[in-house]
């Protein structure tokens, strides 16, 4: 098994982690904060909008199974990487799509997925999601962790698109 690991923010983490959660290839998820300058991140202060962080999930994959290329692809398909700071009735920064990058490679293969996912034609505006190199995650506060298994009637914002 070739683990490897990937960090989305695609709007509200709860969605994305419960689409991953059981994707082909997927061990693992985790929801936290990424891209932001504090040194801390906490959920009362990134719901604000306070701290630059978004919110994402860490995705441990079994490249053998999954690659990276194709985990992005899903990465488009579960949200909505056309509306810039937003996702459904969540707005802001927090909520932004953003792929973080730990090296070179998982950067020119997101720039390269997304370049072709707007090419095709799927969506009708231009994606914004943000490629940056990864800035330190940190895990969320335990009840965000698996939120919408201990919480089933809980918002969701995210759907599998074609």
């Amino acid at each position: 098994m070739k683990k490897q690991k990937a960090i989305f923010a695609a709007g509200c983490f709860w969605g994305v982690e419960e689409l991953l959660r059981d994707y082909k290839g997927v061990l693992q998820t985790e929801v936290g904060y990424c891209g932001g300058e504090k040194e801390t991140a906490l959920y009362s202060e990134v719901k604000k909008g306070h701290t630059e962080h978004a919110e994402a999930i860490e995705v441990t994959f079994d490249a053998d199974v999954l690659s990276y290329e194709n985990l992005i692809h899903a990465f488009f398909k579960l949200h909505d990487p056309t509306t810039k700071n937003r996702q459904g009735n969540d707005v802001g920064r927090q909520y932004r799509s953003a792929i973080f990058c730990f090296d070179d490679q998982q950067k020119e293969t997101a720039e390269k997925v997304k370049a072709e996912v707007d090419k095709s034609g799927v969506f009708k505006s231009p994606i914004v999601t943000e490629i940056t190199a990864m800035k330190p995650f940190y895990s969320a506060e335990d009840y965000h962790q698996d939120y919408l298994q201990k919480n089933p009637e809980g918002y969701m914002c995210h759907i599998w698109r074609e």
